[in-house]
């Protein structure tokens, strides 16, 4: 099969199209899909920057998210048949489990999910990353209910457009900073009640002049950096700030979040797999069937803004890494 190999630690350039083996059945609960599209996520060239979170398993096939048909399965499998549409998040780290940036790959039956009917190939293979990360965010490190306030980071982006949605759709109230106007005007499509140009004006004090000085129940933070240490201002007198970045934060940042009493926590949807935490995972996957459900629905919208093929890669990878574009990038297999 064609597959995109990363040789090293680096730039796109590290990043190869090459003939390798096909993947095999291991086990009576695995299952063979034929990709026909992988999402990309910064997680993505954050791995291919480093090498893998295994440098020393190199070369390998990155590519978290991937969309499907199943084409073989072991003896055991009872949840899927040949023939049926799947999407799923798996793989994509440099452990055990190979990326989905190749034609063909092997998932255990439990972490693959039915694809939402209503969907494309490449519009499902965007999905399960970035809902996952904001399912979690909202639901688990934080408790979403309907009637409070969320300010919601880089509400354009890939996680930032899905969070948005499940927020409205939790009964909250949506507010998010973008960096324009065309931004602002595609999280508004979203059910946003507020854009925050954080280009044109101070998110903070918009927020508490949105919110009658008190600041939001909860801050989703998917920027890092000085954004989620200025966020603690932004949040309600015992709040909760929630971020995808690490906590770098100074002696007196770190004051204002212990002064306003506040909960911070991290989310990385990538723990269950890193840690081989089966029930975690199986878990995922019911949130990806709930996922597609919610999107058949009509729900929740799916939006992919750029498509590339597999000897495109690097493109990909550069529009990603720009950290600018609207909604998600997606390789086209088949």
């Amino acid at each position: 099969m064609k597959a995109v190999m990363l040789t090293g630690a680096g730039g796109t350039e590290m990043l190869k199209l090459k003939e390798v083996p096909d993947p095999v059945l291991k086990g009576p609960l695995d299952v063979l899909v034929r990709l026909h599209a992988s999402g990309l996520n910064p997680v993505d060239y954050k791995l291919r920057r480093k090498g893998g979170f295994y440098s020393n398993r190199l070369p390998l096939i990155l590519g978290c998210d991937g969309a499907g048909v199943v084409q073989a399965i072991g003896e055991a499998v009872t949840k899927f048949k040949i023939g049926d549409e799947v999407y799923f998040f798996n793989g994509g780290m440099g452990g055990d489990e190979q990326g989905n940036y190749a034609e063909l790959t092997v998932v255990h039956q439990d972490c693959l999910a039915l694809k939402p009917e209503s969907l494309s190939m490449v519009e499902a293979a965007s999905v399960p990353l970035v809902w996952l990360t904001a399912w979690e965010a909202l639901f688990d490190r934080y408790s979403l209910q309907a009637g409070e306030v969320v300010l919601i980071h880089g509400g354009a982006g890939g996680v930032g457009y899905i969070a948005i949605q499940l927020a409205k759709h939790a009964g909250a109230t949506v507010l998010t900073t973008v960096s324009g106007p065309e931004k602002a005007e595609f999280a508004r499509s979203l059910r946003a009640d507020h854009c925050i140009n954080y280009k044109d004006e101070n998110f903070v004090d918009r927020v508490l002049e949105l919110t009658g000085g008190k600041g939001v129940d909860v801050v989703f933070d998917t920027v890092g950096g000085q954004v989620f240490a200025d966020s603690f201002s932004a949040a309600k007198i015992y709040g909760h700030v929630v971020t995808l970045d690490e906590i770098g934060i100074s002696k007196a940042e770190a004051g204002v979040a212990k002064l306003r009493n506040l909960t911070l926590s991290y989310e990385l949807m990538l723990t269950p797999m890193h840690f081989k935490m089966h029930a975690a995972r199986v878990w995922q996957t019911t949130m990806l069937a709930e996922a597609a459900r919610l999107i058949d629905a009509g729900q929740i919208k799916v939006f992919v803004k750029n498509i590339f093929r597999l000897d495109e890669i690097d493109q990909a990878h550069q529009i990603v890494e720009s950290g600018h574009s609207i909604g998600k990038t997606v390789i086209k297999i088949v």
